[in-house]
């Protein structure tokens, strides 16, 4: 579980992001490379402690092969 709020606010923008990627039609190997991408450009920068980057790579990465979180809801389709 994250507990430092920076790297929540990171979680929230990577969840998001794999939110509207993946409503574009992005797949799930194109995110992870999104993901590698945004964690190299952490790394680089010394935002965040290493530790939290890993903590947040942990949990990023299982949100992203939980396929609950990418499900269609009923609401969402269109039946017309």
């Amino acid at each position: 579980m994250l507990q430092d709020p920076q790297t929540i606010r990171h979680y929230q923008r990577i969840t998001d992001a794999f939110a509207d990627q993946r409503d574009r039609g992005y797949r799930t190997d194109e995110l992870r490379l999104y993901l590698d991408g945004y964690l190299a450009a952490l790394r680089n920068s010394s935002e965040i402690e290493p530790f939290h980057i890993h903590r947040l790579e942990e949990e990023v990465t299982r949100y992203l092969y939980d396929p609950s979180n990418f499900a269609v809801r009923e609401t969402e389709l269109d039946y017309s």
